[in-house]
This record gives structure tokens, sequence and C-alpha cells, in this order.
């Protein structure tokens, strides 16, 4: 009997052990796994930098004067970024592309202010860089700072331009839901996002997907509602990178403005601290 307790005793160290051993194995397979799956995931950090309006002189806080704006494309191409179309970097969070590469930067425009036909569009055929536009059609052929549907479509031919919405006529959503009721409210957010893409297919021939926050109001009801409107891709003006925790329906810009340009600018397309 004892002989056969100590026999029983020493097995039962043995599975005991043995038992220990194969959960460190084990463990030490998923940590593995969980570094490799890591490792593998590639990274994603993209600026998307909007503009406004160009010229001569900052005539205000939104202008970035035209020899700045060409400064900026000048920066890119001599240090290795790659100014990318704003739809390839959306596919990648839609799940129907690849990983934009290392070092892309993307180019956008709200408004539709008339010096983006006069000083930037001749800067955009120079350097061959991609742009989306941000329209609020309200604006275009009507306000004297506007352009015209005409010089719109001049921009659509040139093939380097993405023509996109940023509702009918710019509101505050803040402001128009404390004026209006719940459910005045709702018809005028439905009228701001459905008129403006109507509006656009109707006088470009185009679908827009994709929408600009006007002033980077958003909130979850506003996003669920545009979406319900049909766009897949949504913009604010948070200052930073677009990166892997990013939505598509909620995607960071850097609004740029005067200011913006020499150590400042290349922190920013970096990814260093812009202020």
């Amino acid at each position: 009997m004892r002989y056969s307790a100590s026999r029983a005793i020493i097995y039962t160290k043995k599975g005991v052990l043995i038992s220990f051993i194969l959960l460190l194995l084990l463990l030490a397979t998923a940590d593995a796994g969980a570094k490799n799956k890591q490792e593998s995931t590639p990274s994603i950090h993209v600026p998307i930098l909007l503009y406004h309006r160009f010229g001569a002189s900052a005539a205000d806080s939104m202008t970035v004067t035209t020899p700045a704006f060409e400064s900026h494309l000048i920066y890119l191409r001599q240090n290795g970024y790659t100014v990318i179309p704003l739809r390839q970097l959306v596919n990648y969070y839609l799940g129907k592309g690849p990983v934009p590469p290392q070092k892309s930067v993307v180019i956008v425009v709200d408004d539709g202010h008339k010096t983006v036909y006069s000083d930037m569009l001749p800067l955009v055929k120079k350097y061959r860089v991609p742009v989306t536009l941000f329209l609020y059609p309200s604006a275009i052929s009507n306000a004297s700072y506007a352009m015209t549907w005409e010089q719109i479509r001049e921009l659509k031919k040139t093939g380097l331009f993405d023509l996109q919405g940023h509702t009918y006529w710019h509101p505050n959503f803040k402001k128009e839901q404390k004026k209006l009721g719940p459910a005045d409210y709702q018809k005028f957010v439905d009228m701001q996002l459905r008129k403006s893409k109507d509006r656009l297919a109707k006088e470009l021939g185009i679908s827009v997907d994709m929408l600009a926050w006007p002033f980077g109001i958003y909130d979850d009801w506003l996003t669920a509602k545009a979406a319900e409107a049909g766009y897949t891709a949504a913009f604010t003006i948070e200052r930073r990178h677009a990166d892997g925790s990013d939505k598509a329906m909620r995607l960071p810009r850097y609004l740029l403005s005067n200011a913006d340009k020499g150590k400042v600018f290349e922190r920013i397309v970096s990814g260093g601290n812009p202020s």
C-alpha cells in the first residue's frame, strides 16, 4: 500500500507539472499570436489638410495666401509625401481598399469660394494633386464670393477634383436646434442633407456620398441622419491625423490658416505638435 500510495503521489506531481508546462506553452503561443497580429496590422496616420480661400494677402482667418499654398505643395513633393485622393482614404475605412501608403496626405477645400478657381486651380494643375471640394449649393452662381456652376464644371473636367457635399446652405446646427422644435429641426436637417445631394447631382451629374459638417458641428443623431441620407463618410475639423481608431462618419481634418506654414506646416504633416 505504501508503494502504491507513493507512486500515486509521484504521478500526481508529474501530472501537475506537465499541466503547468502545457499552460505556459499555451500562454506563450497566445502571446506570440497576439504580437504577430499586432505587428501585421498596418498603421495609418494621414493628415487631411482643409483649405477655404486663397489670395495675394490673408484678408481673413480663413484665407491661405496663394504663395503659402504653393509652398505647402513644394514641401510635400520635396519631402517624399504623396497626396492621395480623399476617396482612397475613405475606401480604406469602408473596407473597400488597402491601407494608404506611408507619408500619405489628403487635400480638401470647403465652401466653393471663387479663389478656388482663380488661385488654387492653376497650382493643382501645375503639381497634379487630387483635391476634394465640399460645396454648399445655395451659394454657387448666387453669392458674389462663390464660384459659378460653369467654373465648377471646369474643375470637374480636369479629373483632379472630386465634388462632394457641405449641406445646402451651411447652417449652424446648434443654433437651428435651439430655434426649432424637434419635428421642425428634423425636417430642416433632412432638407439640408438631401437637397444638397440632389442639387449637386442635377448640376454636375455626380453621386454625392461624402459630407463636410458645417462649422465642424455634429453629434450621434446628426451622424445617423447623414447615414440615412446616403452619406458613407463625413468630416469634422478636429485638428489631428486620421488614424486606425477613427470611423468613416467622423474623420478629422486640419483647418489651415495662413499661419500654418514653414516649420508649423512641417509639424502638422509629420504628426508633430502643430501649435
